[in-house]
Order: C-alpha cells, then structure tokens, then sequence
C-alpha cells in the first residue's frame, strides 16, 4: 500500500512539473517584444550669475565662464540667468537668495562681494566665484592651501604679482617720491593689495600714502585729495574705482599725475600702464571648473583655485605720451 502511494504521488509531481512547464512555454510564447524605449530628456542645467557691477574686466569674466560652458554644453545644454547688482554688495545678497530660492545648479559669483554674498546664501548649491583677488581674504580661511577647504566654493583668482606692479613704479617713474594708493575700503581684496604694495613701494624707497573712499560717491573727492598730495597714483584691480575711471581720469589729468593701474580696464579709463591679466580667460577657467562639478561630480572643496596663464605690461599710448615717458621694450600698447 504504501509502495502504491509512493508510485502515485510520484506520478502526480511528474504531471505537475511537465504541466508548468507547458505553462511556462506559453507565456514565453506569449510575451509581445520590447518596445523601443523613449529617449532621455537632454539635461538642462541652470546656472545663476551675479555680477557686483559691469565694468569691462567683470564682463570679460563673465564672457569667458558663458563661452566655456556653452562650447561644452552647448547652446540648449546650459541656461544662464544673469543678474547685475549695480555695485551694491546688498543687491548681491538679494539675487543669490532668488538663485537659492529657484534651486539652480550653481552659482557663478563674480567679484568679491558676490562671492561673500553666495557663500552666505547657500552651503550646498555649488559656487564658482572669478575676479576674486584672495579667496583666503575674502572669506576669512584660517587654513589657506590654495582652495577653499570643507565648502562649496572654488573658482578663478585675479591676482596679479603685486610687487612686479610696485617695481613698474621705478621703470617709469624712477623720479616720484609719494605715491598715492586710491581704493574702496569697502573692498576686502583691494585693502589687501594696497598694504602690500605699500611695503613693496617702501622698500624701492617711495613714500606711500593710502586714500580710501567708502563708495562711489567719495571718489571725486578723494582722488582730488591724492592728487594734491603726491606725485603718482596706484590703483589695484578696484571695482568701484574701476566703475569710475572716468572721473578720476578727468582729476589726475589736469593735475599732472600719472596712474599705474592693476588691470587694464581700468588703465583705459585713467592710467598710463599696468602689468595685467586676461579676465577673458580666468572666466573661461571658471566656466571649466563648473563643467567639471556639473557634469562629472567634481567637489569644489577639493578643487585648487586657478590663476592666469599669463601676465602683460600693458600701457596707454596718448598718456605715456602727454607725460613725455618712453615704454619700456617689453610693454604691449593698449588699443584706445
């Protein structure tokens, strides 16, 4: 008996498995072919730009960093919502927070104040900041090894070899005595370069005096102050100074005082010659750098700060002229 109910469930597991798969068979017979899938949905990425104030170095800048990710992206890969704060730091801080507001991919902060504003608006959207002097002035990083450590910041500085500039002062202007330093206070980068170019200007044996103003509206007046008192002024890469070139232009002329600028946009507005970067191209670095971040998950904190490739002595053909001083072999002319 118990032979015979070993023979039948035996039987039943054998009818049961052949009928499975039969079963099996007939939905593997059944099943429709694949339908070709859709494709994806080409990413966009949003980017939001601040720029401090428009003046042609910050333009070049932001040129450079658009042109970068566009070649790259290309012209439907990349939107850009460009915001000018007319000089005004608080302006800065009201635009990155409607950029943190919209959730955009990253930040490009150009010049230092739309830096400071970005880094205080977010600490996890990524921020690619250029025309920055010292990012280690500028946010106050105790610990500086040439990138800004545990945040989502990096980018592109402006810096120019500042006593390469204060040594310029001897090629063309060996005769000068005081030597005026005219900047906004209210520019973290340009006190930075003042005080050292004042020490390298003490050492070539100048005397010099630093005139700060707090804003546009006490350049006049200021720059009238510098020019009674000295024989030649130095401006760093100042973008207030650099948004009203014309005025002090239209002081230091008529009083017979040569300028020696720290970029060339504002040499062209008022100075006889700089030792100058392209900020064309540090934006363009930038623009690379937030390729990176966006499309291959870079971590800024990580990333080295980037520099100009390369440096010219540049200088104003009509003034060095008016002011009877030869260039030097190795300064570039700048268009006027």
């Amino acid at each position: 008996m118990k032979k015979f109910k070993k023979l039948l469930v035996s039987a039943l597991a054998l009818s049961l498995t052949v009928t499975a798969m039969a079963g099996c068979q007939k939905k593997e017979a059944e099943v429709e072919p694949q339908q070709p899938q859709a494709p994806e949905e080409k990413v966009v990425y949003n980017i939001g730009l601040v720029q401090l104030v428009q003046h042609e170095a910050l333009d070049a800048a932001t040129n450079g960093f658009r042109d970068a990710l566009t070649e790259k992206l290309g012209e439907d890969g990349v939107s850009f919502n460009f915001q000018n704060a007319a000089g005004d730091p608080n302006t800065c801080t009201t635009i990155v927070n409607q950029f943190v507001s919209s959730d955009v991919d990253l930040i490009f902060a150009n010049a230092t104040p739309a830096l400071q504003a970005a880094v205080s608006a977010t600490d996890q959207i990524p921020i690619v900041g250029t025309s920055i002097t010292s990012y280690e002035v500028a946010l106050e990083e105790p610990d500086w090894a040439n990138r800004v450590t545990g945040k989502n910041v990096t980018g592109t500085a402006d810096l120019a070899p500042l006593a390469e500039q204060a040594a310029m002062f001897k090629e063309l202007l060996p005769d000068a005595k005081t030597i005026g330093l005219l900047y906004c206070s209210g520019e973290a980068n340009s006190q930075y370069q003042v005080d050292v170019v004042a020490d390298e200007l003490t050492k070539l044996g100048y005397t010099p005096v630093k005139y700060a103003f707090a804003d546009s509206n006490d350049v006049a007046a200021v720059t009238t102050s510098a020019c009674a008192a000295s024989d030649a002024l130095y401006i760093p890469t100042d973008n207030t100074v650099a948004s009203n070139a014309e005025i002090v232009n239209n002081i230091a002329i008529p009083a017979n005082i040569p300028v020696i600028a720290g970029e060339e946009g504002i040499c062209k507005g008022c100075g006889i010659a700089t030792l100058s970067i392209s900020y064309y191209d540090i934006g363009h670095v930038a623009g690379d750098m937030a390729y990176d971040i966006l499309v291959n998950g870079a971590d800024p904190s990580t990333m080295e700060i980037g520099y100009a490739d390369s440096l010219t002595k540049e200088y104003v053909p009509s003034r060095m002229e008016q002011f009877g001083i030869t260039p030097p072999e190795g300064y570039v002319a700048i268009e006027e």
